[in-house]
């Protein structure tokens, strides 16, 4: 996966036929010297010799020279976290450089271009100034690229979202309603799928299956339910009677569902939410109990040492489905990226009017202990 090591290969592949280098040098109609020089790295074969060198020992020209177009899935995922590591404690630019670097590599593996998408999305923030511009520009071009030379229809959906969120971070809006207006109408058939999914699997008996995909849309369905709430609340920020009636229902499902255990993240976000909303009109009670019940949410969210998405005994298939996807559940930032975005939060200016209150103040204290 790192390097050509054509030389390493051609020793292996030789050994494992027990063929001599002067049996290897008449064949390709070189000499003796040769195959040893290639064999200890001083030299390379002739491009031309590569296909007769490849069918001798009955492989590709790729495998010969140890190249791999591909990438496995856990080798994805495994870049992928290695990156994230790195983007939390090495400087932005070192890191962004060496992502550049597989990407030329890797420019027709499509599943890994889409998750360094993802990647640059999820830390282009840690960039200054006009950089995070470019990073964000370079992610554009990137999907621009995978939409007009995958055929994984499920990879390109998946890569409208990332272009329409980039767009966003932009402040290009019309470009957003462009992509994506037509594509997320709620009441496209394309959204029932997963129910007529379920109801083909029950006609067929296949009751696991049935109850898998049953699971998966019932949870993902709760968790959009409770993001998009968050976003109901800052529409109607100056409406305080609409927040509260939109908070007290998604805590009522938080409750009949367990979703601080079931999912911290996204109760983390809307507990958040919902305290600058009280913020915002300085009800100051309000205010500290949702920052209160957020600080309860990242204690959730950090308790383990990996932030991984998880079930529980009503969503028991959970976990299965979190496997099957590329990520296997990991979380797309690195935990420590995490918490300090987590204690940079208490800052926004809805909340300074408790500067220095004890309450306050304490809850700042919590969250820092996270560490």
């Amino acid at each position: 996966m790192d390097s050509i090591n054509i030389s390493e290969n051609i020793v292996r592949l030789r050994r494992e036929r027990k063929l001599t280098q002067e049996q290897l040098a008449d064949f390709v109609g070189v000499t003796k010297a040769s195959v040893s020089k290639w064999e200890t790295g001083q030299s390379m074969p002739d491009i031309l010799l590569l296909p007769r060198l490849a069918a001798y020992f009955d492989v590709t020209v790729d495998e010969l020279i140890g190249y791999q177009p591909q990438l496995s899935k856990e080798q994805i995922m495994k870049l992928y976290q290695e990156f994230a590591a790195e983007f939390a404690r090495e400087p932005f630019g070192k890191v962004m450089e060496k992502t550049r670097a597989f990407v030329k590599k890797y420019y027709s593996c499509y599943p890994f271009l889409f998750y360094i998408c993802v990647l640059w999305l999820n830390h282009h923030m840690l960039a200054e100034g006009e950089e995070r511009e470019k990073v964000l520009d370079s992610l554009g071009e990137l999907c621009e690229h995978i939409k007009k030379n995958c055929g994984d229809r499920d990879i390109c959906n998946d890569v409208i979202v990332l272009q329409a969120i980039a767009f966003l971070q932009r402040g290009r809006a019309q470009e957003v309603i462009d992509v994506l207006e037509n594509f997320s109408k709620p009441y496209k058939p394309i959204q029932q799928s997963g129910a007529i999914l379920t109801q083909a699997y029950l006609m067929r008996g296949d009751m696991e299956k049935a109850e898998s995909f049953a699971q998966a849309g019932m949870y993902s369905d709760i968790l959009s339910l409770v993001q998009m709430a968050g976003e109901y609340l800052a529409i109607h920020a100056d409406h305080l009677s609409v927040c509260e009636e939109t908070i007290f229902r998604i805590e009522k499902t938080a409750e009949v569902y367990d979703l601080v255990k079931l999912h911290p993240n996204s109760m983390a976000g809307f507990e958040y939410q919902a305290s600058v909303c009280f913020g915002m009109h300085h009800e100051k009670q309000k205010t500290l109990e949702h920052l209160g019940k957020y600080v309860s949410c990242l204690s959730e969210l950090f308790s383990a040492d990996k932030i991984v998405l998880r079930g529980d005994e009503y969503f028991n298939r959970i976990e299965e489905w979190y496997e099957e996807l590329d990520s296997g559940g990991i979380t797309p930032r690195d935990r420590n990226l995490v918490l300090k975005d987590s204690l940079q939060s208490f800052f926004h200016p809805a909340f300074a009017f408790l500067e220095g209150d004890p309450q306050y103040e304490r809850l700042k204290s919590r969250a820092a202990a996270l560490r």
